[in-house]
C-alpha cells in the first residue's frame, strides 16, 4: 500500500526563522509525521532574511521558470530547495524579487505589515499548487499554517477545484493567537474574484482584516486545529458555526500523535 501524503504550507520554520510557536510546529511536526509513515513535502517562502549560503539553498531549475499573473502583473516563480539533514527533511522555498526581499518576514521593523501582503499570499499559494502539479505528488492532506497561508483554502477549491490533482486533497487550517492589526489589502476582493472567487467568497471578508481572513480559511477547509492554547472566542464560535470538524489545542508532548490520528479521520470523513 503506498503511503500516505501530506502537504505542509507554513509561514515559518526554524531554523531558517527565529523560534515561534509556528515556527517550531512545522520544524518538528513534519519529522514526526513522516516518523508515522507519511511521505511529506513542506513549503516555506524565501524572505529575504534567510541565508541562502549558510542554509545551503539552491534553485530547482525543472521546477522555475513559471510566470504567475496577480491583479494584471507577470511575477516570475522561483522554487529553491534545501534540507534539514538532522530530519531527512527537505523544504521548499517560494521566491520572487517584487515579493521576499524584505529583511522582514510579513512586517517591518515597526511591526507594520508591508502593503504588499495580501499580493504576497497570493503568490506563495498559487507558488505551491502550481510546483505540487509540476511534483506531480498529489497529497491526501494538505495543513496550512499561519495567516499567510489563509488562502490556500479557497483556492484549492476555487482555481484548483476540478484539478484532479486535488479532487480528493483534504485541507486541514491551523488556527494560532498571531493577529494582525492592519487590514489585509483594500483591493483584496477584487485580486481574488480575478482568480475565480466568487462575490458570496467575498462577503466574509469585506473588511479583510485577520478574524475575516480566519473566517475565509475555516470556511473553505474541510477541518481546522487549535494551534495556539488562546484564539479569539469569536473565531471558536465561528467554527461551532460553520459544523467543521475540529481538533482543540494539544499540549506539545501529545500533538504530534494527536494530529497523525486526526490526519487520518479526515482522510477517512465524507
Amino acid at each position: 500500500m503506498d503511503a500516505k501524503r501530506i502537504l505542509f504550507i507554513t509561514q515559518e520554520i526554524t531554523p531558517y526563522l527565529p523560534e515561534s510557536e509556528i515556527a517550531t510546529i512545522c520544524r518538528d511536526l513534519p519529522q514526526g509525521i513522516q516518523d508515522f509513515g507519511w511521505e511529506i513535502r513542506t513549503f516555506l517562502p524565501k524572505y529575504g532574511c534567510i541565508n541562502e549560503r549558510r542554509n545551503q539553498l539552491h534553485e530547482v531549475i525543472r521546477l522555475s521558470g513559471m510566470n504567475l499573473i496577480i491583479d494584471d502583473t507577470d511575477h516570475p516563480l522561483i522554487i529553491k530547495v534545501a534540507s534539514i539533514q538532522s530530519a531527512r527533511m527537505q523544504v521548499y522555498f517560494i521566491d520572487n524579487d517584487d515579493f521576499f526581499y524584505h529583511k522582514e518576514t510579513v512586517f517591518d521593523e515597526n511591526e507594520n505589515g508591508f502593503e504588499d501582503n495580501d499580493e504576497r499570499a497570493i503568490f506563495y499559494v498559487r507558488g505551491v499548487f502550481e510546483t505540487i502539479k509540476k511534483l506531480r505528488w498529489i497529497p491526501d492532506v494538505i495543513h496550512c499554517h499561519g495567516w499567510l497561508t489563509a488562502l490556500a483554502p479557497l483556492y484549492m477549491k476555487r482555481m484548483y477545484g476540478d484539478d484532479p490533482c486535488f479532487s480528493r486533497t483534504k485541507m486541514i487550517y491551523s488556527i494560532y493567537d498571531n493577529a494582525f492589526q492592519t487590514t489585509f489589502g483594500k483591493k483584496l476582493s477584487k485580486k481574488l474574484k480575478l482568480d475565480g472567487a466568487t462575490d458570496e467568497d467575498m462577503k466574509i471578508i469585506h473588511t479583510p482584516n485577520f478574524p475575516s481572513l480566519t473566517k475565509l480559511a475555516i470556511r473553505f477547509s474541510d477541518a481546522v486545529i487549535q494551534g495556539s492554547a488562546r484564539i479569539d472566542p469569536l473565531i471558536t464560535n465561528y467554527i461551532t458555526k460553520c459544523k467543521k470538524k475540529s481538533l482543540p489545542y494539544q499540549s506539545p508532548e501529545n500533538y504530534i500523535t494527536a494530529y497523525n490520528e486526526f490526519y487520518d479521520s479526515v482522510i477517512n470523513s465524507k
